[in-house]
């Protein structure tokens, strides 16, 4: 019987300012995002992906969600879907009680933030068997691990952190819109879910990860740009996170697992920003491919 070769879609998305009417008056500039999403556009072409790109102002909530549901639609299982984000990290707070520190963490679209909580619904409507990586050179304002903010970046130094000021202000500008979005998902899901960072962080003390694995379809790898209590800088080309990805990969020239790749970039970062690596789903054999491969 012939067998059909895997398929691979990626997504990348880089956002350079937002839209201040969507956020209290505040642009959020940075430099490299773009520059970002453009490498890995062209990373995802040399490994034989079909990608997408959306940058700056084209980095809707909509144009997201809708690409991402387009790849759940059209991927199955064996294939690869690949996204990459690169902009500032927020927070609304969490009003569907699946967040023990009280605060949703979000990416900072153009038009509005995309909630953790329907990024975490959008990735599990794709179907079982399918490999999701995603990379995200972002801060989070909020966590289940941080007690304290993280400190404010060196001298000269942008973090792609939107800052809680403004995270306050945007969220109360748009109550009701944020609020309904919580609970669509909640509904969607069957009820409130537990958002998948709190669950991973917290394995070793308790059984939270088998209620958020049984309704991974998907295998997952997340490999985020820094850990909860530090913040990601953004750079003049790439962001930090990504230049040191981008060094390591050495245009393919790389050879490891997913593993090794995260702790060969972890070990090129200050200690002020350290990538994490999170798994969601049946990701055993996953871990063990080269990166990229579709």
């Amino acid at each position: 019987m012939a067998t059909t070769s895997p398929k691979a879609m990626s997504l990348h998305i880089g956002l350079n300012a937002v839209d201040p009417k969507a956020y209290g008056g505040w642009g959020g500039p940075l430099a490299a995002c773009e520059f970002d999403a453009n490498d890995m556009t062209a990373l995802a072409k040399s490994q034989g992906m079909k990608p997408s790109t959306l940058l700056t102002k084209k980095g809707t909530r909509s144009a997201v969600l809708t690409a991402m549901r387009a790849a759940a639609k059209a991927l199955k299982r064996g294939d690869l879907f690949f996204m990459s984000y690169s902009g500032h990290g927020g927070q609304v707070p969490d009003t569907s009680g699946d967040e023990p520190d009280k605060q949703d963490e979000t990416w900072c679209l153009y038009d509005g933030q995309l909630i953790d909580d329907e990024l975490y619904l959008e990735l599990s409507r794709f179907a079982a068997g399918v490999r999701i990586l995603v990379l995200s050179d972002s801060c989070h304002s909020g966590s289940v691990t941080r007690d304290m903010p993280p400190p404010p970046p060196p001298p000269g130094q942008r973090a792609r952190l939107m800052p809680s000021a403004v995270a306050m202000r945007t969220y109360a500008d748009n109550k009701a819109f944020y609020d309904k979005l919580q609970a669509d998902v909640a509904k969607a899901s069957g009820g409130a879910i537990v958002d998948p960072d709190a669950a991973l962080a917290q394995v070793a003390a308790s059984g939270r990860r088998t209620a958020i694995v049984t309704k991974f379809k998907p295998g997952v790898i997340l490999i985020s740009g820094c850990q909860d209590n530090q913040t990601s800088m953004d750079g003049d080309h790439n962001g930090a996170f990504t230049e040191a990805l981008l060094q390591v990969w050495s245009h393919g020239a790389f050879t490891g697992s997913y593993a090794s790749f995260h702790a060969k970039i972890r070990a090129r970062m200050p200690a002020t920003q350290s990538p994490n690596l999170f798994t969601l789903g049946s990701t055993g054999v996953f871990l063990t491919q080269p990166p990229f491969k579709v």
